[in-house]
């Protein structure tokens, strides 16, 4: 499958634009820590399920921090988050994240990258993110939507090395759409462009898309 131009490359970034102009990080949350750890807690499962493990505890205490989660401890947070993937680890790592950020950082979320990515748990993905929700730089979290659409849109080669997906897409999209293109990304490939049952046939992208015609149209749709 060719790869597309960059003139119809941009084309994309604008149709995804117009579709999703509110697309947003959609852990909630009420304070930077919590997002971070709420990021931490996503890999390998869903908002949903992080943000239903989660909802009880930011309820009883909407400003929890990293003192707190300090002072719970790892069993104590394994019971708040028991129903999502890996969770034993997920949980070790949090606690130790929250230790480091009182210990090296007076408890605030840092704002460099390297910084980040030296905490428990946080990875690349997860360093974006929060780059990107909390301080408002222009990167691009490669997750599993972000992966799938990369290449079904013809923007990168097949790939499963995930940084050359983020490079290749950090290459091509528009500077007005920097910011924002990793969540328009999220919300087409979550609620439209799915894995398995893409809406091809009633997509804004289809005449620019270079899967539109390589798979049967779905039952019932019109040619």
């Amino acid at each position: 499958m060719a790869l597309l131009s960059r003139k119809k490359a941009e084309a994309v970034f604008d149709a995804l634009a117009a579709l999703w102009p509110d697309a947003h990080c959609e852990l909630v949350h009420n304070t930077p820590f919590q997002l971070l750890v709420a990021v931490v807690l996503s890999a390998q499962t869903t908002d949903k399920a992080v943000n239903k493990a989660l909802s009880a505890l930011l309820e009883s205490q909407p400003t929890f921090g990293p003192a707190d989660l300090v002072a719970l401890g790892e069993v104590g947070f394994l019971g708040v988050i028991k129903s999502i993937g890996l969770a034993p680890t997920k949980a070790k790592n949090c606690v130790r994240l929250a230790g480091d950020l009182l210990a090296r950082h007076g408890g605030e979320v840092p704002s460099e990258r390297e910084a980040l990515e030296a905490l428990p748990g946080v990875g690349r993905k997860t360093a974006n993110v929060v780059l990107n929700v909390l301080y408002g730089l222009p990167t691009m979290a490669v997750d599993t939507h972000v992966a799938r659409l990369a290449v079904r849109l013809g923007l990168v080669e097949p790939t499963e090395n995930r940084l050359h997906i983020e490079e290749a897409l950090l290459g091509k999209v528009p500077s007005r759409h920097a910011r924002q293109a990793h969540h328009q990304l999220i919300f087409h490939g979550r609620y439209h462009c799915t894995a398995r049952a893409p809406k091809c046939e009633e997509c804004a992208l289809s005449p620019l898309c270079p899967r539109v015609g390589l798979a049967p149209l779905r039952k019932g749709a019109k040619k």
